[in-house]
């Protein structure tokens, strides 16, 4: 994984890319910090980089990662990235990009026609200056495929995590979160910020209460159900979950069950049907449909590609 750090970059967004695939025993990924040239690339607030590998690292890397930076609208890439980023992805490189790093991909037209997003703060200018973009500003971040994007600083984490997830699979994506002490995942489609006119306190009641359903996935998790472990009516729970999380709680409830199928799936022997009763989908039927139409493959054939040469948390 080649980190590629341009001027003005923000120091949170080049810490998130190098400390969650930190080189350590456990981790399955060998990460450079690269620039335009080797030397001193000046950062954000006073603080510099000194980067040992320039951009012939594109060459070598499986994954590109470009950090955020300061200024977007009014800072220009280089010809020299543009072209070495346009072609890695020709040679079907993966990128993504940080926060304001999208402007990096737009920039080199990795993003035309695609969605994308960026930090909430940019998504009207990152329209502007790129109108052949799908600028969605209510995620925290857009898998395109080849090409991702993130909103700001801390959904770099989220980022980071789903492309662990895409490489490893869930349960070694939720080991990673455990150390870095992050929120095992929050789905792309989570929305960026929490609108004003809903109170702090409820935002808490509603985190233990998916922190609770989680430890339930056996019971019958209704839309009563949650509401009232939450001591709201359903209407409030489901309005107000919806506009926190940008979907509605029986979806939340589907995707954290799919995700404790994939685990198991990654993890244990367990038949089909095991999991789907493990699971509270309660039959093959239901765990073999609603896992296709989320992950996009059968429950047998994600086993196959994540049982073999997985990596051991340490």
């Amino acid at each position: 994984m080649a980190v590629l750090v341009l001027d003005g970059a923000k120091a949170l967004d080049v810490g998130i890319a190098a400390h969650v695939f930190a080189k350590r025993p456990s981790m399955p990924y060998d990460v450079r910090v690269c620039g335009e040239r080797i030397g001193t690339v000046e950062g954000w607030n006073g603080l510099a980089y000194a980067v040992g590998y320039d951009l012939d690292t594109l060459d070598w890397a499986d994954t590109i990662l470009v950090p955020g930076y300061r200024n977007p609208a009014d800072t220009s890439t280089s010809r020299a990235v543009i072209a070495a980023l346009r072609a890695a992805h020709e040679r079907g490189t993966r990128i993504a990009a940080i926060s304001t790093g999208a402007f990096t991909l737009a920039a080199a037209g990795l993003l035309d026609g695609r969605r994308a997003t960026t930090h909430w703060h940019y998504t009207h200018v990152l329209h502007e200056q790129y109108p052949r973009i799908d600028v969605d500003e209510n995620v925290l971040f857009v898998d395109a495929g080849q090409v991702l994007t993130s909103a700001g600083a801390a959904s770099g984490i989220d980022l980071c995590l789903h492309l662990i997830r895409r490489d490893h699979g869930v349960a070694f994506a939720n080991h990673v979160a455990r150390r870095l002490v992050s929120a095992p995942y929050r789905s792309g489609g989570q929305a960026q910020y929490v609108p004003r006119s809903i109170p702090e306190p409820l935002g808490d009641v509603f985190a233990a209460t998916r922190a609770w359903a989680l430890d339930h996935l056996l019971d019958d998790l209704t839309l009563t159900t949650l509401a009232r472990h939450a001591n709201v009516s359903p209407r409030t729970f489901s309005r107000r979950f919806a506009a926190d999380t940008g979907i509605t709680p029986m979806q939340w409830v589907l995707r954290a069950r799919i995700d404790r199928a994939r685990e198991l799936l990654e993890r244990t022997d367990l038949t089909v049907t095991q999991i789907a009763e493990d699971t509270g989908l309660r039959s093959d039927t239901n765990l073999r449909r609603h896992f296709g139409a989320i992950v996009g493959t059968s429950p047998t054939a994600y086993r196959a590609a994540f049982q073999e040469h997985r990596p051991s948390p340490r």
